[in-house]
Formats: structure tokens, C-alpha cells, sequence
């Protein structure tokens, strides 16, 4: 038994994955599996640049946010 299943999608977003497919016979559900796997990696991606920014706003206060640096503005 195959576990296969029907969507309904607009024409418009039929005539968008069709001019992403790689080559002309390509499936719509392998292009959608390989959508998934880029958006999922595109995620994880997001997500450790989002912690990288959090670790680095410690240290980025620290190094801009102190009197020596104050004390040049007035110059």
C-alpha cells in the first residue's frame, strides 16, 4: 500500500514549482522534499546565528558601552 495523499494548491503556486523544478521531469513531491531539506537547513542556520548574536551582545556591551569611550565623545 502506497502512502500517497492529494493537495490542493492554487494555479498560481502550481506555475511557481514548476518553473523551480531542476529539470523538466522532475516531481513535484521530490521538489518539495528538497524544498523541505533546504528550508530545514536554512532554520538550523538561523537559529545558530541567533544564538551566536546573543553570545556576542555580552561581550559587544562590554567593549562600546564604557567611560573611556564616553569620555571621547566630548572632544
Amino acid at each position: 500500500m502506497h502512502n500517497k495523499t492529494t493537495i490542493q494548491l492554487d494555479k498560481t503556486t502550481v506555475h511557481a514549482l514548476k518553473d523551480l523544478r531542476e529539470y523538466p521531469r522532475q516531481t513535484y513531491n521530490d521538489l518539495l522534499k528538497r524544498m523541505v531539506t533546504v528550508f530545514t537547513a536554512l532554520r538550523q542556520r538561523n537559529q545558530y546565528d541567533e544564538f551566536l548574536h546573543k553570545v556576542q551582545q555580552a561581550k559587544m556591551k562590554e567593549l562600546w558601552d564604557n567611560p573611556e569611550d564616553e569620555a571621547w565623545e566630548d572632544v
